[in-house]
This record gives C-alpha cells, sequence and structure tokens, in this order.
C-alpha cells in the first residue's frame, strides 16, 4: 500500500510551528532578563524552557507513532482522531505550564499525549500482525 503520509506531514507542520513559537518565547525572556545560560533565578524563563523542553520530548516520538499508524493503513478517521488529541494535549500542557504550571491541563495534557501515542503504537501492532 502506498502512502504520502500526508496526515502526519499535516499534524507535523502545526507542531513545528509550535515549537518554533515556543523556541521564540524563550529566546525572547533570555533577551529581556540577560540571561544566558540556564533559567538563573527566573521562574518565567524556567517555566517557558521546560514547556519547550517538555513538547520536544514527546511530540517527535508521538509523530513517529501517527506516521506509523498512517503507514500501515490505519483508518484516517483514526489517524485524524490521534493527531487532534495529540495537538489539543500539547496545547493544554503548554498552557498551564506558562501559567502557574499547576492544575488539571497539565495532567490533561499529558495523559492525552500519552493516551495518543499509546493508541498509534497498539494500531500499528494491530495492522502489522494482520489482525486489521
Amino acid at each position: 500500500m502506498e502512502t504520502t503520509l500526508q496526515i502526519t506531514l499535516f499534524f507535523a507542520a502545526i507542531l513545528i510551528a509550535i515549537s518554533v513559537g515556543m523556541a521564540i518565547a524563550v529566546g525572547l525572556r533570555r533577551a529581556k532578563t540577560g540571561i544566558l545560560w540556564l533559567h538563573g533565578d527566573d521562574d518565567e524563563l524556567l517555566r517557558r524552557m521546560r514547556a519547550h523542553g517538555n513538547f520536544t520530548e514527546y511530540v517527535p516520538l508521538a509523530l513517529i507513532g501517527l506516521a506509523g499508524a498512517e503507514w500501515v493503513g490505519a483508518p484516517a478517521w483514526f489517524v485524524v482522531g490521534c493527531g487532534v488529541m495529540l495537538l489539543v494535549a500539547r496545547l493544554m500542557h503548554y498552557a498551564t505550564l506558562r501559567g502557574s504550571g499547576q492544575g488539571p491541563g497539565r495532567t490533561l495534557g499529558a495523559g492525552l499525549t500519552s493516551l495518543s501515542m499509546l493508541a498509534c503504537a497498539v494500531a500499528i501492532l494491530v495492522y502489522l500482525a494482520g489482525w486489521a
């Protein structure tokens, strides 16, 4: 089966743009505070750094899972659903970390990220095993 990974590429483009925005937010805070290494004692810089760091820790692997699910032939509705779940989850997580750092948005964002990744992993295994 030939696939062009159009769905995954769509979500990758959006998530890349978000990541660049996060990196710019860190850079702007560094410029404002003059802190060029680590975070000093600036809690806002630390929150921005961790929000971006967490994003870059999870999103690449999630996109590999999304691409894998699309590649093996999972239905488009499933791939889109996992992509939307990932996007919403990452935005919730980021918004919470940029705010107080506490609250249900962080937990829900992390949980939905994991659920999206796990769903893609299961789909890949199911399709590779020929069970679908």
